[in-house]
């Protein structure tokens, strides 16, 4: 199946991986309209980043997912839906589990149930490795045991698990995505890897905690084709499918890598913060993904190396210093 010509929702479309998404998607020729969440500010979060021959393409929705009517309206004449609105912070899901619950699952219930009642044809279901927790084995395949480490990936496996009882019970044809971690322009500096960026290039000091845990991590150029190469297979219906390079890096390698980028000694900059800690029991040491599933099966393989994709973050985050100043992530 062609994505060329088809009529496609992006829920969360405001948020990272999704608005490198929808500029995809327009690309390859799809009738795109992106859902994002409604605030008084009008705001369009990275939405308004995007390419503006993409922009001026989509059609935009402003609502909220939790409301089954709305979600109903929206999804009308659909043929594929990809579901990527959710709550993604792991440390704010200790500090409020409820609406990670009530976004990531009810959420995620509302697309299900109005996908059965119109007879979408694709819904494509985001989840995360996350919910492996530490690895029992390594690599990670899809077969690995469900952990719930933290709010966030209970969440996550919660959603999962209705995805798979609304295809196994009324035949809704989904497909679970576990993408691990994806990196790229545009990523707020909560997440590791833009934060490294930005203190390397801005800082005299690289605030991080734990340095030892090592992520699969993957360009988002990368996690962007393996949801459109699902979205095409016609045999991914029913599955689960790992996304990720298949190669594993600690947060001090990716330190210094990002120091041989740059041309100067970052690990000498590293400073711990113990605020960027985890509770013990819930911090997940090792991801790594078997990708052979991704393969096999829908003819996706990473084509960006680590080092690759940090160069274009290190531009994106120069060319953009003043966007995270503005929104207040680093301090």
């Amino acid at each position: 199946m062609d994505i060329n010509g088809k009529k496609v929702l992006v829920t969360g479309a405001a948020g990272f991986i999704a608005s490198h998404l929808v500029e995809e998607l327009v690309e390859k020729g799809a009738e795109v309209t992106a859902f994002i969440r409604y605030n008084s500010k009008g705001d369009l979060g990275n939405l308004a980043k995007i390419k503006k021959e993409a922009f001026n393409k989509i059609k935009i929705c402003r609502g909220d997912l939790k409301n089954i009517d709305f979600v109903k309206e929206i999804m009308k004449n659909q043929e594929i839906v990809f579901h990527l609105a959710a709550q993604i912070s792991i440390p704010h899901s200790y500090n409020d589990p409820r609406e990670f619950l009530e976004t990531n699952v009810l959420g995620t219930f509302n697309i299900l149930q109005a996908a059965r009642e119109l007879g979408t044809g694709k819904v494509i279901i985001t989840s995360t490795s996350e919910v492996y927790g530490t690895a029992i084995y390594s690599p990670i395949d899809e077969n690995h045991p469900l952990q719930a480490q933290s709010p966030y990936s209970a969440s996550k496996i919660a959603a999962e698990k209705i995805a798979e009882s609304f295809y196994k019970s009324f035949g809704v044809p989904v497909v679970i995505v576990r993408p691990f971690n994806t990196y790229g322009p545009r990523q707020s500096t909560r997440a590791v890897i833009p934060t490294i960026a930005y203190q390397a290039l801005f800082s005299d000091k690289i605030r991080l905690g734990d340095l030892e845990t090592k992520r699969d991590f993957n360009f988002v150029k990368d996690t962007v084709r393996g949801f459109i190469k699902v979205a095409e297979a016609e045999n991914s219906i029913g599955e689960v499918i790992n996304i990720g390079s298949g190669k594993t890096y600690s947060i001090r390698e990716v330190v210094r890598m990002v120091g041989e980028i740059l041309g100067k000694n970052t690990e000498e900059l590293v400073e711990f913060d113990r605020t960027k800690i985890r509770p013990e029991k819930s911090e997940v040491r090792l991801l790594l993904c078997d990708n052979t599933k991704a393969k096999n099966l829908i003819g996706w393989a990473p084509q960006y190396s680590l080092e690759q994709g940090l160069r274009e973050v290190l531009e994106y985050v120069k060319q953009n210093k003043t966007e995270h100043d503005i929104m207040g992530e680093w301090k």
